[in-house]
């Protein structure tokens, strides 16, 4: 199925991640998405969780993390193009310079780079600032003329982030994470108000099993503008497969004109 249509298909590759393992994991989450890519519906877009190339090995990340993220450059460029299915990277650790950052790597069909968003908050609950650079700049993109956004894990805490890619045209937000138990109900319910105040699908795939002391449990989700769960995935490792219809964003905008409405300049 082609992303020129209004009816996209969507993997996210609900995984484990071995902690300080780029190699070994780098083939897990290959064989899952080769997995995805021959599935009996095709999927036009694959998500990957935060951080899946290293995990949260912090005390480490400087001598794990990607040099100017070449080689997970190269090798998402190329599954991309191989299958002709957009690729939302998730996030990997990125050495630019000797300082880390929390990247997401987006590519299209065609193995084109078409965004790179760094991670702008920064989770002191893990100690993130002691080890990573926060981004600078939030980031949209187009898969085939349709506008996106990113997010990485704690950033969906942030509501204006979410609406400023709103307000840039974004009619779907790609979420990678890795969201420890036991804030289950926070994950739902964030994914679900940024998706309900920005009329857009919120499409946010979470990492599963245990890491030092943290667990994970997994529940990746797709919900659509009316705040509808239109698939969720389970606390075990798989690959939540579901489709959306882009037409739904514009019939909820058109419904409730909450652009229309707003009255920034009362704000202050």
């Amino acid at each position: 199925m082609s992303l020129q249509s209004s009816h996209w298909r969507i993997a996210m590759i609900q995984c484990d991640v071995a902690l300080g393992e780029p190699e070994v994991n780098r083939t897990k989450f290959e064989e899952a998405m080769e997995r995805a890519a021959h599935a009996a519906e095709k999927p036009d877009v694959i998500l990957l969780p935060e951080l899946w190339n290293t995990g949260y090995a912090l005390t480490e990340i400087g001598r794990l993390a990607d040099p100017e993220g070449q080689h997970n450059r190269a090798w998402l460029s190329a599954f991309a193009r191989r299958h002709g299915i957009h690729i939302i990277g998730g996030s990997i650790a990125e050495n630019r310079s000797g300082q880390v950052y929390n990247t997401m790597l987006v590519f299209d069909r065609n193995g084109d780079e078409v965004a790179a968003y760094s991670k702008i908050h920064l989770f002191r609950l893990m100690e993130e600032e002691k080890y990573l650079q926060p981004g600078e700049r939030s980031a949209t993109f187009e898969l085939d003329g349709v506008t996106a956004g990113a997010a990485i894990c704690y950033d969906i805490r942030f509501p204006e982030l979410t609406r400023s890619l709103a307000l840039r045209g974004a009619k779907l937000l790609f979420v990678a994470a890795e969201w420890p138990i036991p804030r289950l109900n926070h994950w739902r319910t964030l994914l679900t108000a940024r998706a309900i105040e920005n009329q857009m699908y919120v499409i946010a795939c979470n990492r599963t099993g245990k890491s030092g002391g943290d667990e994970f449990f997994g529940h990746s989700m797709i919900i659509d503008p009316w705040g509808e769960i239109v698939a969720e995935g389970g606390e075990a490792e798989e690959v939540v497969i579901a489709s959306i219809d882009l037409t739904l964003v514009d019939q909820v905008r058109r419904r409730i004109p909450v652009f229309d409405d707003r009255r920034p300049q009362a704000y202050d």
